[in-house]
């Protein structure tokens, strides 16, 4: 099946691909032994590193010394998430974990993309379905928690929607971006 056509996405130009790290695409393994959501390597391999949408970066696995990678700022932006959501926990923030989430649930997402006005989109990593897929989750600048699907496949369109909401409809769904080097 081809990931482009399954995913449906239009692509400006041509994908920029060559700083992706397909080896750690294919063979990475979270904690429960799965790779990554097929939903995911299809995206990846569809639109490489670029702007989804006018407003989304989905973090691909990058190759040593190159930036915006899942493993280095997917891991950051997860983590700053966590803490801000154990903070507010403590704090006894009910309304960030609105309207789809619960406390348990911060613990288990983790990010795989960000949108350029502050909005993560989370894999819930302890509920990865029989297709390998993981749910996918939004936080809206850490204060929300809403579940957009089953996978990345049913996330993509409530994604385009809500971004061609804010900036209009475009005539492509990504624009590829430049790999960029690390200092």
């Amino acid at each position: 099946m081809d990931g482009g056509a399954v995913v449906g996405l239009r692509v400006r130009g041509t994908p920029t691909l060559g700083h992706v790290d397909f080896d750690v695409l294919d063979g990475y393994r979270f904690a429960d032994g799965g790779g990554f959501p097929p939903s995911y390597r299809a995206f990846v391999r569809c639109a490489g590193w670029g702007r989804a949408f006018g407003l989304w970066l989905v973090l691909p696995p990058v190759l040593a010394g190159y930036a915006d990678g899942c493993q280095g700022r997917g891991a950051e932006l997860t983590e700053r998430f966590r803490a801000a959501y154990r903070e507010g926990e403590r704090e006894g923030f009910d309304w960030m974990v609105e309207p789809d989430g619960h406390w348990a649930l911060p613990g288990s997402l983790e990010v795989f993309a960000r949108s350029e006005n502050g909005d993560v989109l989370l894999w819930e990593t302890a509920s990865r379905t029989a297709a390998g897929e993981f749910p996918v989750w939004e936080s809206r600048r850490s204060d929300t928690l809403h579940r957009l699907g089953a996978d990345l496949y049913e996330a993509l369109p409530l994604v385009r929607a809500r971004s061609e909401e804010a900036l209009g409809v475009r005539p492509f769904d990504v624009e590829p971006l430049p790999a960029v080097r690390l200092g």
